[in-house]
């Protein structure tokens, strides 16, 4: 498949050191914003044929993400690439040490539909800034906006290093066949099952960004901070991809005291920001295809499922479109309570203390992230100290996704690896030790033949003992073990 033949091109240029220097990082860096500023507007449509998304959600959550990430790398980059001095033990004198960030090679960056620009494009940052040459597989499910990275990268960035590969999953598989440097996934676990048993073929290194059932627990508050509260949950919520994100919330848990008051109050929401006809929604995206549309119903199939629903549930087949729905306590042995839903529907779980919420997660695989709403301090650290997940979030709900100061990714289930910011940098490096030594001061007791004398000069070398090692060179150190005893 000629795709294919590029990537001996790819590793040919990685090893004469062509992407090493930071003259070659920051140019392609710059192509890439470049790209992207000559070309929004094409990127708005292809999002809109893709998901329907609406320009200002195409920029906070495609466009602007990777502004922001390119300009971020450039800003740091030679502080990134710079060695870190390392700390010896005194016994080395003298020598000295430093970790040295090298690129990994060539590495496979597979992209997702929900968000294809930026889950696409923001990895490729992190391996451009760490010097590797990088074969992009955009994903077929948002066909537009593959076929424009397809169309556009070639034409900005350098064609001898950065590839893209078009095509389905048996393009997917032909990929895997090959052998990587890195293989960077972004999915369901379920296909991450099958990256990572390809990747063990030749013990190749994988970052898996995958997703869960993201929780929101909700604390009681004042009216006046419920309407922020709201706000910021109906938003996080529906306003991502229509909850087709992997950090979107899946659930929310409330005291079953407080759950009327909130669900009124939601209701409220959702009609501000989306409307409430199903055939004239608005600032809201389309189900991505057939195929997800009839899996997000299938959810509500189950009698039960069904009964427990209490705002929203109408559906429009035609244009892939499903109301913002609400469902108070589904039964928690339902596929809509065991299986993510990457899609428009919150179920929401009412408990009769709201500290249950802790066992409630705890019972589940751990989630990508934690949306915790409360001013209690102590069910905070209880949150933090009794529960694991990717993420936790305090009164707010997604923007740690745009926080190049924290890392993104997951635990257990959810994923594992990281990136943004410095973290991508690291994602696609290797931290090399590098020691250097003198030929000064030999130390004769590190070689055979072994007696006592060199065993307690070791014992007391890995103590750090410095003064017992002058001691014991002196001949002192039984008359100091001595005087120390007492």
């Amino acid at each position: 498949m000629e795709d294919f033949h590029g990537l001996i091109g790819l590793r040919r240029a990685f090893r004469a050191g062509k992407t090493r220097g930071i003259e070659w990082r920051m140019c392609q860096l710059r192509a890439l914003l470049k790209l992207v500023s000559e070309n929004e507007a094409r990127f708005f449509e292809a999002l809109e044929q893709d998901l329907g998304k609406h320009p200002v959600e195409a920029y906070r959550d495609e466009i602007g993400v990777l502004k922001k990430s390119a300009d971020h790398a450039l800003l740091n980059i030679k502080k990134w690439m710079a060695p870190k001095k390392g700390h010896l033990p005194l016994l080395l004198f003298p020598s000295r040490a430093e970790v040295l960030p090298e690129p990994l090679g060539t590495v496979l960056i597979f992209g997702s539909w929900n968000f294809p620009i930026s889950l696409t494009l923001d990895p490729l940052v992190g391996a451009i800034s760490a010097g590797n040459t990088v074969v992009v597989k955009p994903s077929e499910l948002a066909p537009a906006c593959s076929s424009l990275i397809c169309q556009t990268i070639p034409l900005y960035l350098d064609r001898e290093a950065i590839r893209v590969v078009e095509g389905g999953s048996d393009v997917a598989d032909k990929l895997l066949q090959q052998q990587w440097d890195k293989i960077f996934f972004t999915g369901s676990p379920r296909v991450g099952r099958i990256i990572m048993t390809a990747a063990a073929k030749h013990l190749t290194p994988v970052t898996l960004e995958l997703g869960g059932k993201c929780p929101v627990i909700l604390d009681s508050f004042s009216e006046s901070d419920l309407k922020v509260v709201v706000k910021r949950i109906v938003g996080g919520k529906w306003g991502p991809c229509a909850g087709q994100a992997c950090i979107g919330i899946d659930y929310l848990l409330v005291q079953k005291k407080l759950a009327s008051h909130l669900i009124e109050s939601l209701k409220a929401c959702i009609k501000k920001f989306y409307g409430d006809d199903v055939k004239s929604l608005q600032s809201i995206c389309r189900i991505v295809n057939k195929n997800h549309f009839d899996r997000v119903c299938s959810l509500l199939e189950e009698p039960s499922v069904g009964a427990s629903v209490i705002y929203g549930g109408s559906l429009d087949r035609e244009n892939l479109m499903i109301e913002p729905t609400v469902l108070l306590d589904p039964p928690v042995d339902a596929p809509i309570m065991t299986d993510e839903i990457f899609g428009p529907l919150l179920p929401i779980i009412t408990l009769d203390k709201i500290e249950d919420s802790i066992d409630f997660i705890n019972a589940r695989p751990k989630p990508l992230a934690i949306y915790a709403f409360t001013h209690n301090n102590k069910l905070k650290d209880q949150i933090l100290q009794e529960t694991s997940s990717g993420s936790v979030t305090f009164n707010d709900t997604m923007i740690q996704f745009i926080c190049d100061s924290l890392p993104f990714g997951g635990v257990g289930q959810s994923g594992f690896g990281r990136y943004h910011g410095k973290y991508s940098f690291d994602t696609f490096s290797h931290e090399k030790a590098v020691l250097h030594r003198s030929f000064y001061l030999e130390l004769e007791p590190r070689y055979p033949p072994w007696n006592d004398f060199k065993l307690e000069f070791i014992r007391l070398a890995y103590n750090f003992e410095y003064v017992g090692l002058l001691l014991l060179l002196l001949g002192l150190r039984r008359r100091y073990t001595s005087s120390r005893s007492h």
